[in-house]
């Protein structure tokens, strides 16, 4: 007969882990995702499951499911945490000491202390010479925190690897009308700047442990996404000026339909430091995106993601007053996009049919992600994770990775911040135990921006032979 539930033994393993299970799971879109390829969860089931609003929640939602779904669930469940890098909670699902039942035999092995004698089960006997008794469930204990492993132990979750979904052709019909022109290949050019190291000479700057982590999880995505991205590493303020003004001046913007630049470093509001401890503003380098700076990139959209400080408090987060025991318009300092009407309009030459000339705001078409607000410190511990890079950076590339394919940046940026408003540092025993942190965007798009990942088009660029 075919099983239409759980076995009883991994019911019962589901069962005994489950505080641990609801403390520490990540249950994410790569996690529920991997467990529809199964066909354990259906659509309507892993909405359900992500509809809710903790992770707790989320978490025994899915628990409350599992036991229904079937003989192959528990496998493919364990499956699931070991492929989304969850592997202590893998382990303690697979390594659970507990009854060992062979239904399909029809027996029962049983762990008993030293006995004589015989046992009947299900109208089978069973003789044993040596019967031992039953042991006691044993979970390993948690390893001791020591100052790193508290600084590093912020979240369960690592960034993840999983390929970024490509786009359908139904949904590229669809909706490239309405939207920025995204066939260009590559898409545009990248640009990662990232100080990890500065100098002793500025005292204040520590060594931003994970930060190569960032880089490279962001030069990846954006790979994967299809743009042609440049990593620069552990740069002055003066260097990082020329990198970007050579950037915006590089010929390939022409042919391509977009561009991204992420910055990486200490920062204050408005501003970004060098290694050696002097500020690049944020302001010149927006201005050298504009549509006066960088005519290339007229019309096209330019994507901005800051991983920095912007001030000097940190954010203890504040208690839910009619919510969970715990919980796992933005404000916008964006300079106005331009000053209308104080240069009389110039015409086209005849050959234009003496037509007015378009004007252009003096910025526009940007859109800038910052991981924390406007005010709010995020270079700490506890914002930065040291083996997984920062939050900021991990959701970034989650929700690129797993939403781009049918969801524009505006939105997914909505979504990067309701996953970072979830996370809540732990490191007991210091100022940044169950510190928070909010990101937030401005925007000046004026379409919705798809980047139709890995939708083939006839635009291909060819790099000029000089």
């Amino acid at each position: 007969m075919l099983e239409c539930g759980m076995s009883k033994r991994d019911k019962r393993t589901l069962q005994k882990c489950s505080t641990v299970l609801c403390k520490q799971m990540v249950v994410d879109e790569m996690l529920i995702q991997s467990l529809q390829a199964e066909d354990i969860l259906t659509e309507s089931m892993a909405e359900s499951v992500m509809a809710e609003q903790t992770s707790q929640k989320r978490s025994w939602r899915l628990l409350l499911l599992l036991p229904k779904r079937g003989p192959k669930a528990f496998s493919s469940f364990c499956s699931a945490l070991r492929d989304t890098e969850q592997q202590h909670l893998y382990d303690l699902l697979t390594q659970c000491p507990q009854t060992d039942m062979s239904e399909a035999h029809g027996e029962v092995r049983i762990r008993l202390q030293p006995l004589h004698g015989l046992i009947l089960f299900n109208s089978f006997c069973i003789c044993f010479q040596s019967l031992p008794l039953p042991t006691p469930e044993v979970i390993p204990a948690k390893r001791p925190r020591t100052l790193e492993s508290m600084e590093v132990s912020l979240d369960t979750d690592s960034p993840i690897t999983t390929p970024v979904y490509p786009c359908s052709q139904e949904f590229y019909l669809s909706h490239c009308q309405q939207s920025y022109k995204m066939t260009s290949s590559p898409r545009g050019l990248a640009l990662v700047i990232s100080n990890v190291e500065f100098d002793p000479c500025a005292p204040d700057l520590d060594l931003r442990k994970g930060g190569e982590v960032d880089d490279e999880v962001l030069r990846k995505v954006f790979t994967e996404l299809d743009y042609m991205v440049t990593v620069q590493r552990n740069l002055t303020a003066q260097d990082m000026r020329r990198c970007i003004e050579s950037f915006t001046r590089r010929p390939e913007h022409r042919a391509m339909d977009s561009c991204v630049v992420c910055l990486l470093s200490h920062g204050v509001e408005g501003a970004v430091y060098g290694t050696d401890g002097k500020l690049l503003q944020l302001d010149w380098v927006f201005g050298s995106f504009d549509n006066a700076h960088c005519p290339l990139l007229q019309n096209k959209p330019k994507m901005f993601f800051i991983q920095a400080c912007r001030g000097e408090d940190m954010d203890c987060g504040v208690e839910q007053i009619d919510g969970p025991t715990r919980t796992c318009s933005p404000s916008c300092e964006q300079v106005d996009a331009g000053r209308e009407g104080q240069s009389d309009v110039s015409l086209r030459q005849r050959g234009d049919m003496g037509r007015p000339r378009i004007k252009l705001p003096q910025r526009s078409d940007m859109i800038c992600g910052f991981a924390s607000l406007k005010g709010q410190n995020i270079c700490t511990a506890a914002m930065r994770n040291t083996k997984r890079g920062s939050w900021f950076v991990q959701d970034l590339n989650t929700v690129l990775r797993l939403k781009a394919k049918d969801t524009h940046l505006a939105d997914m940026l909505v979504q990067v911040n309701g996953r970072i408003k979830e996370r809540e540092g732990h490191a007991p025993g210091t100022a940044h135990h169950r510190c928070k942190e909010m990101s937030e965007f401005t925007s000046s798009l004026c379409k919705d921006l798809f980047f139709f990942p890995k939708h083939e088009t006839h635009q291909q660029y060819v790099p000029h032979s000089d």
